[in-house]
């Protein structure tokens, strides 16, 4: 019997391939259509085990480069949503973006969305059938539009959530920069004197053969060593921050980062509520659409980027499956605030729950902006203070020697 390669949409929404044996390729369909499972494409054997190349497979080999920019991703669908409310069909709307788009990556991905489109293939299966080049979330709300028929009030929703979560992040991002370009210029001033300006005193003050003050002498050693083994040092610290990454990359490594970023004092409260204000406003965006409350909510525990938070909202899944009230669910994880499980509570009693969701994450961006606020305040000044402090007690190492010589020449 012929052996077919094929992509296929499983029934949890994931993509894998496969080799299925079928008399033809309409019994192949069927039959994976009586498994609740979608045939995205399938090609024939070549005849030695190995599958010609389809475009589907073409597309694997970059795919894997990772997603489309975000930007990129926004302003396409912002020019299709347009191109939909003036009444095109989809595919007349693709030919046009197509077009116009100038990134060869995306273009790729697209023309291929297009051909899947032609041939009958769903929308939100054909951007599914992309894998992590979009975000499930994406592919998801389009399916409940395409249910629902409101594809273009499911893309506007679906946009305005990415412009909300990019101003958040945005925000974070912008508080840090200038605690971290201070940080850096010290290190930076630090290196340098202990590299170059401490060891030329060095050589100044060995010509005098007075003894140094024992901060002189701590400072001096540790200059010393450093200019002596710079290169050891440099290759280490590369070594070290490669070894990191790999380590960090893993997940196991990403898990215990994660876990350690939340106990940092004050930046670890504002990532828990960064995270649950993504993990809200992305459940509130499908629920909105039409999604079902439990696929939502596995979708939405993935959209959160601290795998920790994740972890616990994704306990609450099993239960609201079978059958326990989402805020009381929401509550036992410890996650959320009272207020926040009151309002879920009310949104769903009321059958409000897309409005209280948003009204959940709006509080917790709120308060993430008045606690960043707070930590700029304070942080600037501490940073100062504990960087000037350690610069000033290497100058004054330097310095101390220079009364000890004084003071022996004037005796």
């Amino acid at each position: 019997m012929p052996e077919f390669v094929c992509r296929i949409g499983t029934p949890d929404g994931s993509v894998v391939t496969r080799t299925v044996e079928a008399s033809d390729e309409a019994a192949l369909r069927a039959d994976l259509a009586r498994q609740g499972s979608r045939l995205f494409s399938a090609k024939a054997g070549n005849g030695r085990g190995a599958p010609a190349a389809s475009l589907g497979a073409r597309l694997g080999s970059f795919r894997s480069r990772g997603r489309v920019g975000v930007h990129e991703f926004l302003v396409f669908n912002q020019e299709l949503v347009a191109l939909l409310r003036a009444g095109l069909p989809v595919v007349t709307g693709f030919e046009i973006l197509l077009e116009r788009q100038e990134n060869a990556h995306f273009k790729r991905i697209l023309l291929d969305v297009r051909e899947q489109l032609v041939s009958g293939v769903a929308l939100s299966d054909a951007f599914l059938s992309h894998g992590d080049t979009f975000p499930r979330l994406y592919a998801t709300s389009l399916k409940a539009g395409e249910r629902s028929g409101e594809v273009e009030k499911v893309l506007r929703r679906f946009l305005d959530y990415q412009k909300i979560l990019g101003r958040v992040k945005r925000r974070v991002t912008g508080a840090m920069a200038y605690p971290i370009v201070l940080v850096s210029l010290a290190v930076g001033l630090i290196f340098i004197l202990m590299t170059y300006v401490i060891p030329k005193f060095t050589e100044f003050y060995a010509g005098f053969g007075a003894d140094m003050p024992a901060l002189t002498v701590a400072v001096v050693g540790t200059a010393t060593f450093m200019r002596a083994h710079l290169l050891e040092i440099l290759l280490g610290t590369a070594a070290a921050v490669f070894a990191f990454d790999r380590w960090r990359r893993t997940d196991a490594g990403q898990r215990s980062i994660d876990g350690a970023l939340l106990k940092l004092p004050a930046v670890g409260v504002v990532l828990h509520e960064f995270s649950l204000s993504q993990f809200a406003r992305a459940l509130a965006t499908l629920v909105g659409a039409g999604t079902p409350l439990v696929t939502a909510l596995e979708i939405s525990t993935g959209s959160v980027g601290n795998r920790r938070v994740s972890d616990a909202v994704a306990s609450v899944v099993p239960k609201v499956r079978e059958g326990a009230e989402l805020w009381r669910s929401l509550e036992q994880t410890g996650q959320f605030t009272s207020l926040a499980v009151e309002m879920i509570k009310v949104g769903e009693a009321t059958g409000a729950l897309e409005e209280m969701l948003t009204n959940v994450s709006d509080f917790y961006d709120e308060a993430i902006e008045a606690r960043l606020q707070t930590i700029i305040n304070l942080i600037e000044p501490v940073i100062l203070i504990v960087m000037g402090g350690v610069i000033a007690t290497i100058l004054l190492s330097v310095y101390l020697p220079m009364f000890t010589i004084l003071s022996s020449i004037r005796g």
